[in-house]
């Protein structure tokens, strides 16, 4: 018959997922900080780029250029779009229809895709922030109970053998409470760049619709 799990080996279980949730928020951390300054960079250059174009046809080799960035990303698939579209038309059912909407449904695409790319990864700093505490109030509670237990056993019930089980299970929660706090913080600093730069995406989708309508205008 196999031996009862020891109180002290899920109270240290539990550390370990606190450390892991830790690690798994830093990293994210620092990620996705890259992530949105490094599309940040790449969209400041494409998009300083992008009007000193004299038409919209100059962007192919801009767009390759620029391929980082997720203006750039969005702007090559629609001059790809475009391209596709003038050799295929009336060819293949994917081109059949008004040229403008067929376009703009496919900038949206491409523009959902931006979205969740963004949006990677927060779902798990959410999560982290919303669970962490409760993992070291677990802790603590198991904390509490070996504790209780053995004093118990112990037969005394001094302040000495009471204060130091007992501080030493609060720590659980103390630490559940340090994890979560970066994690939360993170992800409402994180969620407000997504709507800044989703902001910025959706302007130059209106703007590139906008200088793509006279070729559109031609294929209609």
């Amino acid at each position: 018959m196999s031996s009862a799990i020891s109180p002290n080996f899920i109270i240290d279980l539990t550390l370990y997922v606190l450390l892991a949730f830790s690690v798994a928020t830093w990293t994210l951390i620092f990620y996705k900080i890259w992530q949105f300054y490094n599309n940040h960079r790449c969209n400041e250059r494409f998009e300083s780029a992008f009007w000193q174009l004299h038409n919209l046809r100059q962007i192919n080799s801009l767009a390759l250029h620029e391929i980082e960035g997720s203006q750039a990303r969005l702007a090559h698939e629609g001059v790809a779009w475009l391209n596709e579209h003038q050799q295929s038309e009336g060819i293949i059912i994917k081109h059949c229809g008004n040229a403008s909407e067929l376009f703009e449904q496919t900038l949206k695409v491409k523009l959902q895709q931006e979205y969740q790319a963004m949006e990677s990864g927060l779902t798990i700093l959410a999560s982290i922030g919303s669970t962490a505490p409760f993992v070291g109030l677990f802790g603590t509670v198991l904390g509490i109970m070996n504790a209780m237990h053995n004093i118990t056993s112990s037969g005394s019930t001094s302040l000495d053998v009471v204060a130091g089980p007992i501080g030493d299970a609060l720590v659980a929660t103390a630490i559940g409470i340090a994890v979560a706090v970066p994690a939360v913080l993170a992800y409402n600093f994180l969620l407000r760049r997504i709507k800044v730069q989703r902001t910025q995406l959706e302007n130059f989708v209106i703007s590139f619709l906008i200088m793509a309508a006279p070729i559109l205008d031609e294929q209609n």
